[in-house]
Formats: C-alpha cells, structure tokens, sequence
C-alpha cells in the first residue's frame, strides 16, 4: 500500500550516441523507488549526446522541500517515512531521539580520509631506516534535525589503521607527528615499491536540543588512499680524501 510520496531528487542520465560531443537534446521522466512500503517520486532528466554514459544524483531531497537531507537518508536507512521523521511535530511532548537514531544519522555523515604524511619526502626512503609516518586530520561539528529537534554532533578522528604496504600494519590512537617527533615509524627491510596507507576510525558525541553530552555507540571507518613510495638501498660513495 502507498502511504505516501516524496519527492527525493533530481536524477541526471547522460545517454552516448552517436552525435556531436555535447548533449543534443533532454527531456524529463519520472520514475519511482519502493522502500519498506513507501513509494518515492523522483524526476530524470535524459539526455543525449557524445561521450561515455554517466549518471549523478543531486541532494536528497530537493532543496525546496524544506526537509534536512541527513535526516531524510537517515529515515530511509532505519525504514521511517521520512515525512513523519524529518517534519517537525505537532505538538506536545516531543518523541525521544534515541543513540541509534543518532547512529544511523552519523554514518550517513560524509566524512573524510586523512591525507597520510610520510618522511622522508618526494616519495623515497631508504631500506632499514625509520620512515615517519604521520596522518592529517581533524574533528568535525555537524548538526541534524532528527523527529524535529536539533541533534549536534562532535566527530572525532579516535584511531589510525596504518598499512606499511609489505604486509605489516599497525593501530594507534595518535595520528602519528612530524619530524622530530618519530610516533609512528616503520622500517622495510628489502627494496621496492609500496603503498602504504591509513583508515581513519571516527567515533562522536552528540546532544539534543543543547542537553549533555552523550555518547554515540558505534563508529565509522573511512579507508585511505594509498600513497606511492620507493624503498631503496643507500651505497656508500667516497667523496673526499685528504692527505
């Protein structure tokens, strides 16, 4: 049974064909996603045109449906009406925002990978040397309407997967410190190319409606990139000699 439709967003499909590089014509269907029970509305714009077929996908909802889209992807992944869930109430005595709420609503948060440092620079270092490892990142502050209250969130980066690219790995909860400061350091024993890498594991507080602070019992892992480095070996060279 359809309970309601919404309207979630704008679906933009680029069609190739056989024609100049550029679109030469779009028009507008509308299709429909069924979620737990809920019909949704969405509008597609076609295209045709050169070039490969790509497809985006804006903000979930619309920017004039006046909905917060955390809360509505928040709805959509527990199985609530995001209508009900997202709208402000009626009256009364506000409904309880529960930690798994504000679970479900912290992992829709986008969050970033740390960008991963590595000493010595320009992508070399040496065979049994401690290489420097070190990690940049940040806390986050985020804020959500959830059953219409205001859900603040304070995320914080609160532990590092290191991949040293030769099998080894190891889990701080540092994000590792420049030169002089050696935190996080790994020494390869043979020569060649690897490509170490960093995860990054947010955990956050939140409160409702500026109450106390509480935890929010789960946490986010967001993989990084991994980085290109050389190992090599040092050879000793006679560079002066005095008599």
């Amino acid at each position: 049974m359809i309970r309601r439709l919404l309207a979630v967003g704008l679906i933009v499909v680029v069609l190739a064909g056989s024609g100049s590089a550029e679109a030469t014509g779009c028009h507008f269907e509308t299709v429909t996603h069924n979620l737990n029970g809920f019909v949704y509305v969405g509008v597609v714009e076609v295209c045709t045109g050169g070039g490969e077929g790509t497809t985006s996908v804006s903000d979930v909802p619309p920017t004039d449906s006046g909905l917060d889209p955390l809360c509505v992807s928040t709805a959509m992944s527990i199985g609530r009406d995001p209508v009900d869930f997202c709208a402000e109430p009626d009256g009364g005595t506000p409904p309880e925002v529960t930690p798994a709420m504000v679970l479900a609503a912290f992992q829709h948060v986008p969050l970033p990978a740390s960008v991963l440092e590595i000493q010595p620079p320009r992508g070399r270092t040496l065979v049994n040397f401690d290489t420097n490892f070190f990690a940049d990142s940040s806390s986050i502050d985020r804020s959500v309407t959830l059953l219409g209250q205001r859900v603040e969130l304070h995320i914080v980066p609160s532990q590092f997967g290191w991949q040293f690219g030769d099998g080894a790995s190891l889990a701080t909860d540092e994000p590792g410190s420049p030169y002089p400061d050696l935190d996080v350091t790994h020494r390869y024993l043979r020569k060649g190319r690897v490509a170490p890498s960093v995860d990054t594991t947010y955990t956050a507080t939140f409160r409702v409606n500026g109450g106390p602070w509480r935890d929010v019992p789960g946490s986010v892992t967001i993989p990084g990139a991994p980085v290109q480095l050389e190992v090599l070996t040092a050879t000793p060279t006679l560079v002066g000699y005095g008599s």
